[in-house]
Formats: C-alpha cells, structure tokens, sequence
C-alpha cells in the first residue's frame, strides 16, 4: 500500500468540500476531547459559520493539514491588533486539533511548524501559544518543538463542573538578545 499524501496548507477559502471535511475533524476532536474550546460538538450550521468567520479575520491566517486530499486538522495564527504597538513583535498560534483518526502521524507538529514559518517570514520575534494541562500530547508537542512554559492557571478552564490547569508558553523566534529583558 503507497504512503499517505500529507500537506500542510494557508488557506484563503474553503469550498463546500473543505467546509465538510473540516466541520468532520473539528467534531471528531471535540468529541475525543482535544477540541480547541469546544466541550460538544456544534451543530453543523454553526461549525461551518465558525470556519468562514475565521477566513475573513484580517489577523488571522488558517492552516490545514490534508491526508490523501482530506483535512485532518488544522491551526490559527493570531496576528495581535495593529494598535498594540508593545506586542507587535508577538504572534500566537492557537485552536490546534488533528482528527483522532489522523493522529499519530506528526500532523500537529507540520501544522505548528508552518504557522512558526509564517510568523518568522511575517517578522515577529517570539510566539506564543497557551493550552489545558490536560491535553498531554499537545503539551509535549510545545515543549518538544522549544516552546518555553512560563507559567500556569490554576482556573484556565472548566470541564464538565471541574477546574482544570492551563499551561502558558512562548518561543523566541530570534537570537536577538534585545528581546530579553533579563540579559
């Protein structure tokens, strides 16, 4: 049997066929718990609204991943707002899921891996990311790709009545010795 196709893309616009696709993985994570906010799935109506809202964010740029054409996941990154002068060397990469079907396959890993390119090319110099303690392979993906903890929320978020940890990280994306403050 031949390997798979992988591809990681920047999407623009999404057809009826990558609305579908990605509605399916979005719903498959939620479900599983590796949702990206989510606790249940939305309807679909509402799924694909999500989706083509965040295409027409100017500050945001949408990444998918595909398997043999199929979107298996995807992920954001957030370009903060042209008025916060102080964080404009900052971007944030967030809402990041790969269908429970996909996983496995270092998918999660090509995803944050284009978003930090992009951020890199755009010129930021550090990137941030945030995500609940809970979600242990995303945790270890951060960590493994050089992201730096700085810190912890003991009130993040709240699954299903209980409190639950979210964990705080960046990455500097420069050797610029300006961007630290404490050399």
């Amino acid at each position: 049997m031949p390997d798979a196709i992988i591809h990681v893309e920047r999407v623009e616009k999404l057809k009826p066929a990558d609305l579908h696709d990605l509605g399916d993985a979005a719903d498959q994570a939620i479900r599983e718990g590796g949702g990206f906010g989510w606790l249940e799935a939305p309807s679909r109506d509402l799924m694909e609204r999500f989706w083509r809202g965040v295409l027409l964010i100017s500050d945001r740029s949408l990444f998918i991943v595909r398997i043999d054409g199929v979107i298996a996941g995807s992920v954001q990154l957030v370009r903060p707002p042209r008025n916060n002068e102080a964080q404009s060397h900052a971007a944030t990469v967030t809402m990041c899921f790969v269908a429970p079907w996909a996983r496995g396959r270092g998918l999660a890993r090509r995803l944050i891996e284009a978003a930090e390119a992009e951020a890199r090319w755009a010129g930021f110099t550090l990137l941030n990311a945030d995500v609940r303690a809970t979600q242990e392979a995303a945790v270890h993906l951060f960590e493994s790709l050089g992201f730096l903890c700085w810190g912890s929320h003991p009130y993040y978020a709240r699954v299903r009545g209980q409190a639950i940890v979210g964990r705080y990280y960046y990455k500097l994306l420069s050797d610029d010795s300006q961007l630290d403050g404490n050399r």
